[in-house]
C-alpha cells in the first residue's frame, strides 16, 4: 500500500523521536529523585495504602504485582536508561519489531507510575506524554518510512490540545473574552519563572495582544494542521513559536515540551530520505489496528469538546489512550501562597521564633526572586498553589506533610529549598500561615530588592506537634 507511507517525514519522525524521548528522561528522572517522600511506602500518599483498595483494572500498573520502594526506584530508573537509549537513537539500530518494543518500555513503566501517583500525577501532561507516548510505539523506525495514519493521528492529538484549550478558555473566565486575562496571569500562576515578573509588567495594551494572539493560536490555527503543505509547517511552527513564549514566562513543567514536540510530526524538514523496503504486512495490521482502535475511543473527548460543561484534562480509560486537555479555564485575580514556620519553643507564642521553610520554586522569601525548573516538575511546590486556592485540595496530604516536617523527615526535606533546623533538632511545632503576595512595582523593586510584596491573610494551620513527642532536654 503506496499511501501507507510518507517518506518525506523520515526526518520529522527522527527529530520527534529524539525530542520525545529527551521529554520521557525528564519524567523518569523526577518520578526516581521525589516518588519516596510523595508516594512511597512511607510518603504522604503511599502506594501500597493506594494498592490495597484499587484493582488493577481501574489503575493497571507493573506495581500491582509487586511493590516496594526499591523496586519503583528500579523501574525510575530504569526509564531514565531507556529514555537517554532512545535519545541517542538506539532504536534505529534495532529491527522494526526490537524498535517497537524498546518504545513500549517507557509507556508501559511511566503509564505504571502515573496510575499509582495519585494527587501528585493528576496534570494533564501526564495523560498527554502516555497518549503521545503510546502512538509513538507505532511510529516505526530506519527499517519503514513513517507511516502515514500515526502521523496524522499526532496532529489529531495536537488540535484537542491546542483547540480544547482554547475552548475552556472561552466558555470560562469572562476575562479571556475581555482580553484582559494576562493583567493578573503572569502573577498568579502556579510557579513564576525568572522573567514571570517582567511579563507581568508589559503595558497592558500588549497583554490584550497576547490574549488575542493566543486564540488564533488555539482556535483557527489547529485547523491548518490538516491542511496542505507548506500551510501545515506554517501552522505547527506558529504553536511552536507560542510555546516557547510560555516557556519563556513561567514554568509549566514539561507541558510545553511535550506540545513542542508533538508539533515537530507536522512539519516537514527539507531532507532526501533514504530508500527502504516497504512495511510488512504485520506492520501494516498493527498500525490500522491501533488507528481504528483511537478514532472510536476519540469520540469521548471530541463530546467533551463541544459540550457546555466541557472537562479539562481528563483520562477516559485506564490506559490514557484518549484524554481531554486544557488549562487556565479560570484565572486567579489574587495570589495566595501557604508560609509553613516552625518553632522549637516549647509553648508557641505569636512571638516565638518562628522560622521559615522555604521551597524551591514556589514563591517564599520576597526578595529571592524565581528560578526555572522547567521542564523538571516540582510536584510538590505545585500542589502548595492548589493548597492556597482551597484546603480541599490540601486535604489528603498536608497533614502528612506537617508531621514529616515535624519529624526532620530526611526526604521530604530534601524537597524543599532549605529547613531552618539542623537535623538532630526538629521543631517542636509546625504552623502555616496565608498570605497575599503582589508583584512590586519598578519602584519598589530598585528601592528594596524585592520581587515580592507580602501581605498576611490569616492562620491556615494553627500550631501543631506530634502526638507522641519524646521528651528533650
Amino acid at each position: 500500500m503506496e499511501w501507507f507511507t510518507a517518506p518525506d517525514y523520515w526526518l520529522s519522525r527522527l527529530v520527534f523521536q529524539r525530542a520525545l524521548a529527551g521529554v520521557y528522561l525528564v519524567a523518569f528522572l523526577t518520578a526516581a529523585r521525589q516518588f519516596r517522600p510523595l508516594i512511597g511506602e512511607r510518603g504522604m500518599l503511599p502506594i501500597p495504602r493506594l494498592l490495597s483498595l484499587t484493582p488493577f483494572r481501574r489503575a493497571p500498573s507493573v506495581f500491582q504485582l509487586h511493590y516496594t520502594d526499591r523496586f519503583f526506584a528500579a523501574c525510575a530508573w530504569t526509564g531514565c536508561a531507556v529514555s537517554a537509549a532512545l535519545a541517542a537513537g538506539l532504536d534505529s539500530q534495532l529491527p522494526l519489531w526490537g524498535g517497537m518494543l524498546l518504545w513500549l518500555v517507557p509507556w508501559v513503566l511511566y503509564l505504571s507510575i502515573v496510575n499509582v501517583g495519585q494527587t501528585w500525577y493528576a496534570f494533564g501532561w501526564e495523560s498527554l506524554l502516555l497518549e503521545v507516548g503510546f502512538l509513538a510505539v507505532f511510529l516505526g523506525n530506519d527499517k519503514v518510512a513513517p507511516p502515514v495514519l500515526v502521523l496524522f493521528l499526532l496532529r489529531w492529538i495536537l488540535f484537542r490540545v491546542e483547540f480544547g484549550a482554547g475552548l475552556i478558555k472561552l466558555r470560562g473566565d469572562v476575562c479571556w473574552r475581555k482580553l484582559t486575562c494576562l493583567d493578573f496571569h503572569h502573577e498568579t500562576q502556579p510557579m513564576p519563572g525568572p522573567l514571570s515578573w517582567f511579563f507581568h509588567h508589559l503595558p497592558r495594551p500588549l497583554h490584550r495582544v497576547e490574549v488575542a494572539a493566543n486564540h488564533v493560536t488555539q482556535l483557527i490555527v489547529p485547523v491548518l494542521l490538516f491542511t496542505p503543505q507548506p500551510i501545515a509547517t506554517a501552522a505547527a511552527s506558529l504553536m511552536i513559536a507560542t510555546q516557547l513564549w510560555l516557556v519563556l514566562s513561567g514554568n509549566f513543567s514539561w507541558l510545553n515540551w511535550i506540545t513542542i514536540t508533538l508539533a515537530l510530526p507536522a512539519i516537514r524538514f527539507p531532507h532526501t530520505p533514504p530508500q527502504v523496503p516497504g512495511p510488512p504486512v504485520w506492520y501494516e495490521v498493527a498500525v490500522l489496528t491501533v488507528a481504528a482502535l483511537l478514532l472510536w475511543l476519540s469520540h469521548r473527548p471530541v463530546r467533551n469538546m463541544v459540550s457546555r460543561h466541557q472537562i479539562m484534562n481528563r483520562s477516559f480509560d485506564p490506559l490514557h489512550l484518549v484524554n481531554s486537555y486544557g488549562a487556565f479555564g479560570t484565572v486567579g485575580r489574587i495570589r495566595h501562597e501557604v508560609v509553613l514556620e516552625g518553632t522549637t519553643d516549647a509553648v508557641p507564642r505569636e512571638d516565638s521564633d518562628w522560622r521559615e521553610y522555604e521551597f524551591r520554586g514556589k514563591p517564599g522569601d520576597p526578595r529571592r526572586w524565581p528560578r526555572q525548573f522547567a521542564p523538571y516538575h516540582l510536584r510538590l511546590d505545585w500542589m502548595m498553589w492548589f493548597a492556597a486556592l482551597s484546603p480541599g485540595y490540601a486535604e489528603p496530604w498536608f497533614g502528612a506533610l506537617v508531621e514529616r516536617l515535624l519529624e526532620n523527615d530526611r526526604d521530604t526535606l530534601r524537597l524543599l529549598r532549605s529547613s531552618p533546623f539542623p537535623p538532630d533538632a526538629p521543631p517542636r511545632y509546625v504552623r502555616a500561615r496565608l498570605f497575599r503576595y503582589r508583584y512590586t512595582s519598578w519602584r519598589e523593586l530598585r528601592e528594596t530588592g524585592a520581587c515580592w510584596e507580602r501581605t498576611f491573610v490569616r492562620e491556615y494551620l494553627p500550631p501543631t506537634r506530634l502526638a507522641t513527642v519524646a521528651q528533650r532536654p
